[in-house]
């Protein structure tokens, strides 16, 4: 019930896997590793809402690192698009801060993240590539 839940309205309106993947990696605590969600915690309890995000957050993140390199960099494209940021910007802001690194789920395996880590790095330097390709008022959208 508690994943239906999150599939129906917490990600229901995030078309995008990233946005997903980021939307459920915000929902855990840096400093312990536990989820936690307000509304999920006024329906279920916090175990079982805990529990339910850990898992949705697993199952997008395997999507995301069985997809091929080209429509990886779509997705990412399609996320970096959805921020309503500068292009250049989000790209350039991944590449130094590596924030992809902390949306992957604990329990990921070593190879699993690091093929994901090395397809983020692979894809925004597509890009990076695109946008220098481009004309400028496209780099801004």
């Amino acid at each position: 019930m508690a994943i239906r839940d999150i599939t129906t309205r917490t990600l229901a309106g995030i078309s995008n896997g990233f946005g997903r993947l980021i939307c459920l990696a915000s929902t855990r605590d840096y400093n312990t590793g536990q989820y936690h969600h307000e509304g999920l915690v006024s329906r279920f309890s916090g175990d079982v809402a805990a529990a339910a995000l850990a898992e949705c957050h697993r199952e997008i993140f395997q999507e995301l690192v069985q997809r091929s390199l080209a429509d990886l960099v779509a997705e990412l494209e399609e996320y970096v698009v959805s921020t309503g940021a500068c292009r250049a910007d989000v790209v350039e802001t991944w590449e130094k801060l590596q924030p992809y690194r902390v949306a992957i789920p604990m329990s990921s395996d070593r190879l699993s993240a690091e093929l994901f880590f090395s397809n983020i790095r692979i894809g925004l330097e597509v890009l990076r590539f695109r946008q220098q390709h481009c004309s400028p008022d496209r780099q801004s959208s």
